[in-house]
């Protein structure tokens, strides 16, 4: 073939400025599309020799290596694929956009089954040039009496080609990287980036650096063909001398003499060729399933259960949704479902694929019917794509249900770590809700375990309404707790952050359901129902003094006749302004008043019964009073909420000076 000096063409439907730096918004993904490129290119042989039009040379090895060279600033990507006639290279390398594996499973779509072709060689190629300045290929096509081919171009629209000197089967694409882009030559970086995008590719890849040569000391007798051998070591048998039981010493032998020998580092594949999601649930054992999940998520807790994904129609997906152990705070759930097309990694956390709330998941999903754009990177916005998000959903819900029933014991040993996923997908997702909503568990007091069925059985009258009491901290509401229990009550524990519009949702969608907080008012059932005393005269004296001591000319006061006697003060807030209060924190309004908006603030009841009250009501001159006032709106307080430090401070200090007086 003469010398050819020309101009690339572009598609009419593709005319968008693709060749630099617009098409990917993540430079590194040039070494995605480059050993995409390669292993297409091994697919496509292969799948010509199962088909008998091609026989694979004895000892042939499927990979893409890439290596390095610092000190040229160049990167080589040489696969031992398909390789190209200089027809195919003016075709589908000067041609931009024309999709080479296209044209190639349309040829073929009649002889082979469901293949691997992953990319569009002709455009991810072209993501070359976001780094490189000039790019050449050396390559040679399988058919018989091919002559290989050299084409180079440096970054503009004209391009040489011309017979090259390539002995071997496949293509050899060298980069020339720009001053912008030598990070991309680091050995560290490369295999950072290889093992983000590439770390489960369906060809083996090896990464090497030109000019490094690294070392390691086998036995002898693990010598294999193709090892070479650099230093023959000797290591003579290690002994020691023991001392018998009669006194006597022996010299024992406690290692061997071996035969080692230094031979030159053997290459290890960054890629896994077969990753687990890709083999059916009947062949991986648990322990693979932890172990996929340590190493992929670099987690070191156990997951909780896993779904294993595996669906051949009406599309082909595979994948496994880990339910990882997580923190109670609902900022710090971060989950990542990671996508794959063909094992090519896309990105993590897809919209478009993944339901909202099943992104506080870790997991991988692997779908080569994906719609992408030209790109890869971002999907194309069909109903397919919906289709797919469904399935995963539905698939979630089966096994949640699937558990509730037939294996409670552990649903429920699970429910305090992935209750707040369900809730989280309960209020984002109506067909989820509607599949889950019998399989909610609340915990009580007693931690047992009830459905919102149980707490709240439908009533025979439409207006009939269930309250359900709840608790959000253990410790800082035990004073409400006790009085629950000595009265027989109950209540269930949502501690978690997302439960305050989990329950708003829950009494959206079940009219005869209010939830109401434990200590959001005190309730008739804990009140003294046999006293008969008139407190209009106290409640009046102690609001009076209880605003006057404490500064707060609006503080609401109630004064309640308690069946235990030993508590002297609670603080209340009603269920309406601690859900204004969630909202305000929600929506980032920290320290506005709910009462702007017509809820009242906290009120502080204070126990008719309790001896502390009446002193106060019958010595509100003495001398103490104003002490003993503010020690019992503090106690209440603390069992509401945490002071703020100034009012700890003055608590603390005031505590001492009573424990002084009680010394004297």
């Amino acid at each position: 073939m003469s010398s050819k000096h020309g101009n690339l063409s572009i598609h009419s439907e593709n005319i968008f400025p693709i060749i630099k730096k617009w098409l990917y918004s993540d430079h590194d993904i040039f070494y995605r599309e480059l050993i995409s490129n390669g292993c297409d290119a091994i697919t496509k042989l292969k799948k010509l020799d199962g088909m008998g039009e091609y026989r694979l040379p004895e000892g042939y090895e499927a990979k893409v290596n890439i290596i390095l060279d610092p000190d040229k600033k160049t990167l080589k990507f040489i696969d031992t694929g398909i390789g190209m006639t200089s027809d195919e290279v003016e075709e589908y390398i000067t041609q931009i956009a024309f999709s080479g594996a296209t044209e190639f499973l349309e040829q073929y779509k009649d002889k082979t089954d469901q293949d691997q072709i992953i990319g569009h060689f002709g455009l991810g190629f072209y993501s070359a040039f976001m780094v490189a300045d000039e790019v050449h290929i050396e390559t040679l096509s399988y058919k018989e009496g091919s002559t290989p081919v050299h084409w180079e171009c440096n970054g503009g629209t004209e391009y040489d080609i011309e017979d090259g000197t390539k002995e071997t089967i496949g293509t050899e694409i060298t980069l020339y990287l720009n001053e912008e882009s030598l990070e991309f030559v680091n050995e560290t970086k490369a295999r950072e980036v290889i093992e983000k995008y590439c770390s489960f590719m369906p060809t083996e890849i090896f990464l090497s650096v030109e000019g490094k040569q690294e070392y390691e000391t086998i036995d002898e007798s693990e010598l294999l063909e193709d090892d070479v051998v650099v230093e023959h070591i000797h290591e003579d048998a290690k002994t020691e001398e023991k001392e018998n039981e009669d006194g006597t010493k022996e010299t024992v032998e406690v290692s061997p003499a071996k035969d080692m020998v230094k031979i030159n580092k053997r290459p290890v594949s960054i890629s896994d060729t077969n990753p687990l999601w890709m083999k059916r649930p009947s062949e991986c054992t648990d322990e693979e399933y932890k172990e996929f999940y340590h190493k992929v998520f670099k987690d070191f807790r156990e997951p909780l259960f896993w779904i294993h994904l595996n669906m051949d129609y009406p599309f082909n997906l595979k994948g496994i949704l880990y339910f990882p152990q997580i923190n109670n705070e609902y900022e710090s759930m971060e989950g990542t479902i990671k996508l794959y097309n063909s094992q090519v990694f896309i990105a993590d956390n897809i919209k478009e694929v993944i339901p909202e709330f099943l992104m506080l998941l870790k997991g991988v999903i692997d779908c080569p019917d994906l719609p992408l754009n030209v790109s890869r990177s971002a999907l194309q916005n069909d109903g397919f794509v919906k289709k797919i998000s469904d399935y995963i959903t539905k698939k979630v819900a089966d096994k949640l249900s699937g558990m509730c029933k037939t294996d409670r014991e552990n649903y429920e040993k699970y429910w305090d770590d992935i209750n707040p996923f369900i809730k989280f997908g309960y209020i984002k997702d109506t067909k989820f809700a509607d599949k889950i909503k019998d399989y909610l568990l609340f915990k009580n007091m007693d931690g047992k375990y009830q459905t919102l069925s149980d707490l709240a059985p439908s009533p025979a009258n439409d207006d009939d309404k269930t309250t359900i009491y709840y608790i959000t901290d253990e410790v800082q509401q035990s004073q409400y707790i006790n009085m629950f229990k000595e009265q027989g009550l109950d209540a269930v524990v949502l501690k978690h952050n997302i439960d305050s519009a989990f329950i708003s949702n829950i009494e959206q969608q079940n009219q005869h359901v209010m939830f109401k907080r434990i200590d959001a008012n005190v309730e008739d059932t804990l009140k003294d129902t046999d006293s008969k005393e008139d407190l209009t005269d106290i409640q009046k004296a102690l609001t009076d003094l209880f605003r006057k001591v404490l500064g707060k000319d609006n503080l609401d006061v109630h004064v309640d006749a308690l069946k235990d006697e030993n508590i002297s003060s609670i603080v209340t807030l009603s269920e309406e302004s601690r859900r204004m209060q969630d909202m305000m924190k929600m929506y980032a309004m920290p320290g506005m008043d709910p009462s702007m908006f017509g809820a009242p603030t906290e009120s502080l009841t204070l126990n008719a019964n309790n001896s502390l009250v009446k002193f106060l009501f019958e010595h509100g001159d003495a001398e103490n009073t104003n002490m003993i006032c503010e020690q019992l709106y503090d106690l209440a307080m603390l069992s509401h909420k945490q002071l703020d430090p100034e009012s700890m401070t003055k608590f603390i200090t005031r505590s001492n000076e009573i424990l002084k007086l009680i010394a004297k």
